[in-house]
């Protein structure tokens, strides 16, 4: 029973300080987030799109449309070699 006890304390204590360790993120830096998180699932749209056989037009018109707003430049803030 003691064991049992120590192991729910460390545990609990273990849980307290790994939520004590999270930094406080500010407005900005929590709406930066969001936008990289969105434009990551407009890129895996994008390359969803590829996948099904659509051509790279297409894929990257959805790209554009799903981006406004998000990113710098028509390639939602990401471009590369073909």
């Amino acid at each position: 029973m003691p064991n049992r006890l120590l192991a729910l304390i460390l545990t609990g204590l273990t849980a307290t300080l790994s939520v004590a360790a999270q930094p406080t993120l500010d407005k900005a830096t929590q709406e930066d987030i969001a936008r990289h998180r969105a434009m990551a699932v407009a890129h895996e749209n994008a390359a969803k799109c590829l996948e099904a056989g659509k051509s790279d037009e297409v894929c990257e018109k959805q790209l554009q449309v799903e981006c406004k707003g998000l990113a710098v430049g028509k390639f939602c803030g990401m471009k590369h070699t073909h």
